[in-house]
């Protein structure tokens, strides 16, 4: 009978119990290491921990930098590149089980374990206190590593960016000795530790060390009980859709569209708080996918909340002569949090990119757009999505958080979905040629100017630091994080001095490693 419980992971100076591991005998095993939303990249590592607390996290990590074993971690599994999923990853620390929502009186926040997925932990603040975290919309994501990449979504122009509401983050870091501790670090600026806590709102995830859990209170909050602690979410979303079928769309029409949308959002008045609820996206799809689509939502309960949808419709379908079909339809606020509206079905393979845009696609960029997407030879289905963004979120100094894109309009983000593994390299190809050439003026890649201010953590995309995909001489970290990057740098250096939290887009304590990996 083969054994198949948890194995037993003993270095030299780790305590006798060990450190309860996953390893390929058990069962368990697969379940574990083909989470990942890209089904492009699985992992095979030599163990899985599933801790249950922070010491537990603490133990694995000690272990595996004691034993020489790369290490990742993982929260949701929605990571769009292998930078878990890495053949070089030997042990994988599994947050999944540190999922419980607690209201912390001592600190008057919020305190979420970092496995939990964001779907639930929207479900236990609103049932428990009628509180929302202003996050995504997708409710299998998990918070480990969106929060650490600066996380946007539906309530973002009302309240900002996720990072902004961050009061404090527990984190299992390893000093210069591979002896791993637990501090927590908080958005007190006398605080010793609030760089640390700084480098966790919009690094991206697997820098610094495990975080196990953390802590939300909205900056604004002026009292202490738990109702008035973070935004409260709308009673019902109104949601609206219009879809423009490609059979019948011009290249006129498609330019017009997205003119339109993206004149609405440049020039919209920021202090009008009719449209300060709305979060908008319209989905550019390839040909295949049969239609352009714009999916728009508004505070249901707001004065003429109906009128105010369907006048922002119009606006953006303004003189496009393609018929479309609308649909409009209302829900309450949790329910609307818990539907799943990026599931792709068979489509698991993948390949992203992404873009801050100061100002909409020229009609030059347009036009490119539409020659690749109205292609009905290919047979992927590429999609080109325009968030809508601004409002509250740039109304932060872009120094407070490690997020420095805080004056955009737009959020782009750029993808294409595929299910067979043997078309992987024609796929990402595709992406990668339509991504060059529509940033083709500043080295195929948004560089921060007029037009466009870098890219997105949370969209890695591992071309920005090839130099055959990036010709701009703007180095990938510049992209994502501009001038914020030597303090992401100095906390590097201080917090984990032996490099154990690395991936291909991590941040380095210096751009010259040596050749085991680790800061000089």
């Amino acid at each position: 009978m083969t054994d198949t419980s948890d194995s037993v992971f003993v270095v030299p100076g780790i305590p006798a119990q060990g450190v309860s591991a996953i390893t390929p005998a058990d069962p368990r095993y697969p379940s574990l290491t083909t989470r990942s939303r890209n089904t492009r990249f699985t992992g095979r590592p030599d163990r899985v921990h599933v801790p249950r607390t922070a010491e537990e996290v603490r133990r694995a990590v000690t272990a595996a930098v004691h034993g020489g074993s790369r290490l990742a971690v993982r929260g949701g599994g929605h990571g769009l590149e292998g930078l878990v999923d890495d053949p070089a990853v030997r042990t994988l620390v599994d947050l999944s089980e540190l999922d419980d929502v607690t209201y912390d009186e001592g600190r008057a926040a919020f305190g979420i374990g970092a496995g939990a997925l964001l779907g639930s932990v929207y479900r236990s603040l609103y049932l428990n206190w009628g509180v929302a975290l202003p996050g995504g919309t997708c409710p299998s994501v998990g918070l480990g590593g969106y929060v650490q990449g600066g996380g946007f979504g539906a309530l973002c122009r009302r309240h900002g960016l996720i990072v902004d509401h961050l009061e404090a983050v527990e984190v299992v870091v390893a000093d210069g000795s591979g002896e791993a501790r637990t501090v927590v670090a908080s958005r007190s600026p006398s605080d010793p530790h609030h760089d640390l806590w700084w480098a966790h709102t919009g690094a991206g995830g697997g820098n610094f060390g495990v975080v196990t859990r953390y802590w939300f209170r909205s900056p604004e909050a002026e009292s202490d009980a738990p109702r008035d602690v973070l935004p409260r979410p709308p009673k019902t979303v109104l949601f609206a859709s219009a879809e423009w079928p490609w059979e019948s769309l011009s290249e006129r029409d498609f330019a017009r569209l997205v003119r339109n949308h993206g004149d609405w959002h440049s020039t919209e008045d920021g202090t009008d708080p009719t449209y300060e609820s709305l979060y908008s996206a319209l989905y550019l799809n390839q040909h295949a996918v049969g239609r352009i689509t714009l999916s728009a939502q508004l505070d249901g309960s707001a004065p003429d909340a109906h009128d105010r949808l369907e006048e922002y419709i119009a606006a953006i379908g303004s003189g496009v002569r393609t018929p479309c079909r609308i649909t409009c339809t209302g829900m309450p606020w949790l329910r609307a949090t818990q539907r799943d509206v990026e599931n792709r079905g068979e489509l698991t393979r993948s390949k992203s990119k992404g873009a801050y845009l100061r100002r909409p696609y020229s009609a030059a960029e347009t036009e490119l757009l539409f020659r690749r997407l109205s292609d009905p030879d290919y047979d992927g289905h590429t999609t080109v999505v325009l968030f809508s963004y601004g409002r509250k979120v740039n109304t932060v100094d872009p120094t407070a958080t490690a997020v420095a894109q805080r004056d955009s309009v737009l959020k782009s983000y750029l993808g294409t979905y595929w299910t067979d593994p043997a078309d992987d390299e024609r796929h990402i190809r595709r992406i990668r040629e339509l991504y060059r050439d529509l940033y083709s003026e500043t080295g195929g890649v948004p560089v921060s100017d007029a037009r466009t201010d870098g890219s997105y953590i949370n969209y890695p995309d591992v071309d920005l630091a090839d130099p055959r995909w990036n010709t701009s001489g703007v180095p990938w970290h510049t992209l994502y994080f501009k001038g914020n990057y030597p303090r992401l740098q100095r906390a590097k250096a201080v917090w984990d001095p032996r490099n154990v939290f690395r991936h291909a887009l991590s941040v380095r304590a210096s751009d010259c490693l040596r050749p085991n990996g680790t800061a000089p």
